[in-house]
């Protein structure tokens, strides 16, 4: 096969629309609400709660925003309301998924909690409930615990939940990236204690921005609006008894949503084709796909992600924002194939790079399954035990262009290039 560069660049994940969303955007327009109120937004709000299974859903401006709030609202719930300049957590640890982007975690330290990050599994790259119970022998007074789930596929809902409420801990469930998957037939945001979905421009379904709070509680989501309005009583003037935030989901970008909605299963169709076509392709190769428990799970596949066997990956070498690499015969590693995928104008990306090895959080707690401590270097094996997994997937894995838009003879090309790697 002879490769020759896109002409037209193919995306890791870009917008996918299909005509209905101008006729909201522009209804939003005619009708001249275009602020924070308005029909596209009370529509989006109740396709959502249908849609997932949940009494309610507040859409705000972004997925970080409804994170924020669940955050501060599970806060209030185990510690009370703060005083105004302080976080509702302050002088707290929070237990957090460890590989993930760091939107899941920031929301902690917004409100001066301290995250503890746990590491991951590798049967679903989320958060390892072994390490989750070994935090808690560590930090028995953690209350909080933030789960994410990666790149659109469930972690282990049920032993997490088990665990978290052996310790009477509350779990806010970041589902972001995973709208539209399934764990046991029930759609994941409710599995929490409050959740959170996110229409980022490069998400399943996409406003170009924009959040939802997911909660089984019409006071706290009465609560979540408010909050999200700057905290405004209901007075005849601007009256404030408590801090507030410019939060809301506009109408116009509820339009963009309210489309695409109805064409969910659609994408998950496509996306689901879409790695499915690449576990073939890569067959004979030395790596395996971003995995899940098919038993139990469904994920909406996102991202198709792959991870390299140890014994095939060349010499690779990490800085804070440098990489060398060392090309060698019937090897590769992330860095050559992202390189390489780059050359044929096409977009890929690493593995998220864990919490716990970012310059911010370097001196957070990090728990594994054999304790608490940190892998250094090259130092995450040890005598075959993999002591610290989130670097391990880090240092191995990368994400395909994932877009549902890319047509298999163009997936083909993706498929040799990353063969050709390994020649």
């Amino acid at each position: 096969m002879e490769l020759k560069p896109f002409e037209k660049k193919l995306y890791l994940s870009s917008p996918t629309t299909h005509g209905d969303e101008i006729k909201y955007i522009q209804e939003a327009y005619d009708t001249n609400w275009l602020s924070t109120v308005g029909a596209n937004i009370n529509a989006v709000e109740e396709m959502i709660a249908e849609k997932i299974g949940c009494k309610c859903a507040v859409g705000l401006a972004t997925g970080t925003a409804a994170l924020h709030l669940a955050i501060r609202l599970a806060g209030e719930k185990l510690y009370g309301q703060p005083k105004v300049g302080h976080g509702v957590l302050e002088g707290k640890k929070v237990f957090c998924s460890d590989m993930t982007f760091d939107a899941t975690v920031n929301p902690v330290a917004y409100e001066g909690g301290e995250a503890v990050f746990i590491d991951t599994e590798y049967d679903t790259w989320n958060m390892d409930p072994l390490a989750l119970e070994k935090a808690f022998e560590i930090y028995p007074d953690v209350k909080m615990v933030v789960i994410a789930h990666l790149y659109g596929t469930p972690g282990k809902v049920d032993e997490i939940r088990k665990i978290c409420d052996a310790h009477g801990a509350l779990i806010v469930e970041d589902a972001a990236e995973s709208f539209g998957a399934t764990y046991k037939g029930k759609q994941t945001g409710i599995f929490g204690d409050v959740g959170v979905i996110s229409f980022n421009g490069n998400k399943i379904i996409t406003g170009s921005a924009g959040g939802m709070l997911l909660t089984e509680s019409e006071e706290d989501a009465h609560k979540i609006r408010k909050w999200s309005t700057q905290s405004r009583e209901d007075a005849p003037w601007y009256q404030h008894e408590e801090l507030g935030y410019n939060y809301r989901m506009s109408n116009l970008i509820a339009g963009l949503i309210r489309g695409q909605i109805p064409h969910l299963e659609e994408h998950i169709a496509q996306k689901k084709a879409i790695y499915e076509r690449y576990k073939e392709g890569f067959k004979d190769l030395p790596v395996v796909m971003n995995p899940f428990d098919a038993s139990v799970s469904e994920p909406n596949f996102w991202l198709s992600c792959l991870l390299i066997d140890r014994d095939a990956m060349c010499k690779q070498v990490r800085g804070e924002k440098d990489v060398l690499y060392v090309t060698e015969s019937g090897k590769s590693c992330p860095t050559e194939i992202l390189e390489t995928i780059a050359k044929y104008n096409a977009e890929g990306r690493p593995i998220w790079k864990p919490m716990h090895m970012q310059p911010i959080y370097r001196m957070n707690g990090f728990v594994t399954r054999q304790g608490s401590g940190r892998a250094r270097s090259n130092a995450y094996i040890d005598e075959g035990t993999v002591l610290d997994v989130g670097m391990d997937i880090f240092e191995r894995g990368l994400c395909l262009p994932s877009d549902n838009k890319m047509i298999p003879e163009q997936q083909d090309v993706i498929i040799e290039i990353v063969k050709r790697c390994f020649i």
